[in-house]
């Protein structure tokens, strides 16, 4: 799946010693009529990809969409999804 759009934040996140993240918000404005902001994760060796683009760029995002149960302490199911982005390319037009 793939979203296209323009660059608002790129924020970095260290987990632990071993796991690391970069959280991209990418603005979905002009692809569509009802503006978006969404969080795309890059984690491990996928953080680099971020280093060639900067806040403001227009960018497609290669994504998969990741989800997971927890099961709280209390017993009830809990579900959390992630967007986690593998790719990225430059592009000045949607």
């Amino acid at each position: 799946m793939e979203l296209q759009g323009k660059i608002e934040i790129i924020e970095s996140e260290e987990i632990k010693g071993t796991f690391k993240k970069r959280v991209l918000i990418l603005g979905t404005e002009q692809a569509s009529q009802y503006p978006q902001s969404v969080n795309i994760e890059f984690q491990q060796a996928n953080c680099d990809l971020l280093n060639s683009v900067v806040v403001g760029d227009e960018v497609k995002v290669s994504i998969n969409i990741k989800g997971r149960k927890w099961t709280n302490p209390e017993g009830k199911d809990i579900y959390f999804n992630s967007i986690v982005g593998w790719k990225i390319e430059k592009t000045s037009t949607f």
